[in-house]
């Protein structure tokens, strides 16, 4: 059965529409067909009535007793005898051809005639004679088929004392049913007619109507067949605009595979950029433990070979190999907390005074670079955050060092904090504000958008002088988003300012006034 279900969209809909055009025909046909058989079969039981009065008539003519009209069913005995007496139910002249008249006496025996269609009477045979015998003087038309006559509709009508002396009168059904005959095959006709328009009409349509989803099947095999595995791929092909009108069936599948290429092309263009993210990594990664490797691995061969073992020397070159399995330590540590933050893994939940640590911060970093010159500019009262407060703590070192190692001696590096509202309505906002600005060169504009991506760095050279690996802003950005929070950065030639937001909870200090202050050495 499914073998004769066509594959296609195209095929089913055509056929759908051959299969209701057939169904419609073959109603209409039979509706017709019946109602016109019916019409036409009343129109001939009226003429059978009257041929049957025509007969009773004949039948009675010249004689006391009045005509039995049509329908009574009743042939008077004419002359006593208990039968109908002479012939007088035969046809007569003007009858038209296919009437049939019948009748039946115990004395005349029977005797039938039927006009042929040359208006000659034709005896009926014995056996024609017999099947009329048979019909019953009920009132009622009945259909008869008589051998070598063809079919008929009769009626009789019976002597009231005897049943057995009867006329019975009836007309061909032939022309009618020829008329019906005829009807069908005009209506088979019509109806093959009327299928095949369809099929080549509903091909026609359909397929013109399918163009649209047949051009964005084409679009959809054209971005199948790029080369997706690999490499960035940009901008793709797109439905055409005229395709994607989402009130039609075929535009909101147009549509739908427009947003849905959109979001292929940003999943692919994510995953070049991981990708490149990877590449970078492994090189970084590789270089910044390559070299405190060599130069351990340099002091360790230089202690090997010194002999006698000088301890000024040996303590030095273990000195050396301390710091740099630190740099080694540190730049681990960093990644592998990267990748617990990348995976989910939940961080303290404690309430953390953030203003307290942005104070020991810079203390530090005023020890640390002394030429620098240090700003606060704090509310009154402390701002308490809920977080995990070592990692908050080297949220501030981190965006402290690189605004240190990026800006020339002579500096002004102003740290804020500012609790929810602070310097206007409290319910402006609903975290605490933490800000990093410095008036140094700046950073460069290509770099802004980037910033806090992995292994970033503002020198591509791997200097120590450059800085670290490039962890700093990205373990910024890790560690906030991990407390529910956002940073953002600006920068321009003389002001280059970074905004770190984090949710507050019920033990922040009230809003109020900010108190600047510096620190310098």
């Amino acid at each position: 059965m499914r073998r004769l279900v066509p594959s296609s969209l195209t095929g089913r809909l055509v056929a759908t529409l051959v299969l209701v055009v057939v169904v419609t025909s073959a109603l209409i046909a039979l509706v017709t067909s019946l109602a016109l058989r019916s019409e036409l079969y009343g129109r001939l039981d009226g003429d059978v009535q009257q041929s049957l009065a025509r007969s009773v008539g004949r039948y009675n003519d010249g004689h006391v007793t009045p005509p039995v009209a049509a329908g009574a069913g009743v042939v008077p005995d004419r002359d006593g005898d208990g039968g109908p007496g002479t012939p007088g139910g035969r046809v007569g002249l003007g009858d038209a051809p296919g009437t049939l008249s019948a009748q039946f006496g115990v004395a005349d025996g029977a005797q039938g005639v039927v006009v042929t269609t040359s208006s000659r009477a034709l005896d009926l045979s014995t056996a024609a004679l017999d099947l009329l015998r048979e019909v019953p003087a009920d009132g009622r038309i009945h259909p008869v088929t008589l051998p070598g006559v063809g079919r008929f509709r009769v009626k009789a009508a019976a002597d009231a004392s005897n049943d057995a002396d009867r006329l019975v009168a009836g007309l061909s059904t032939r022309a009618t049913d020829e008329v019906v005959a005829n009807l069908v095959l005009w209506e088979v006709l019509l109806a093959v007619a009327a299928v095949a328009v369809a099929a080549l009409a509903g091909r026609y349509l359909v397929r013109r109507q399918l163009r649209p989803l047949r051009d964005v099947a084409a679009t959809a095999h054209e971005v199948a067949a790029l080369p997706l595995s690999s490499g960035a791929i940009g901008t793709t092909v797109r439905v055409p605009d005229a395709l994607t009108d989402e009130r039609t069936e075929v535009g909101a599948v147009g549509a739908a595979l427009n947003t849905m290429l959109e979001h292929v092309e940003h999943a692919l263009d994510d995953r070049h950029r991981s990708e490149l993210q990877v590449r970078r990594f492994v090189a970084d990664a590789s270089h910044e433990l390559r070299t405190p490797l060599s130069t351990i691995h340099g002091y360790a061969e230089l202690t090997r070979r010194t002999s006698p073992a000088d301890p000024g020397q040996l303590a030095a070159a273990m000195g050396k190999v301390e710091q740099e399995a630190n740099r080694m330590s540190s730049l681990v540590a960093d990644m592998l907390l990267l990748a617990r933050l990348d995976a989910g893994r939940p961080l303290a939940r404690d309430e953390v005074d953030l203003t307290k640590l942005v104070l020991e911060t810079v203390s530090d970093a005023r020890v640390v670079a002394p030429d620098h010159r240090w700003l606060l500019d704090l509310s009154e009262e402390p701002v308490v955050v809920t977080g995990d407060e070592l990692r908050l703590h080297q949220v501030i070192t981190n965006l402290l060092n690189n605004a240190r190692r990026h800006t020339p001696a002579g500096t002004s590096v102003r740290v804020g904090v500012h609790a929810p509202g602070a310097g206007g309505d409290p319910r402006a906002d609903s975290t605490a504000l933490l800000t990093v600005e410095d008036d140094g060169p700046g950073m460069p504009p290509d770099l802004v958008d980037s910033a806090f991506e992995r292994f970033t760095r503002g020198d591509s050279s791997r200097t120590r002088e450059s800085g670290g690996a490039g962890l700093g802003l990205s373990l910024v950005q890790a560690i906030t988003a991990a407390h529910g929070g956002r940073v953002a950065v600006s920068s321009r030639a003389g002001r280059t300012r970074f905004e770190v937001r984090l949710p507050t909870t019920g033990g922040t200090g009230r809003p109020g006034t900010t108190r600047p202050a510096a620190l310098h050495g």
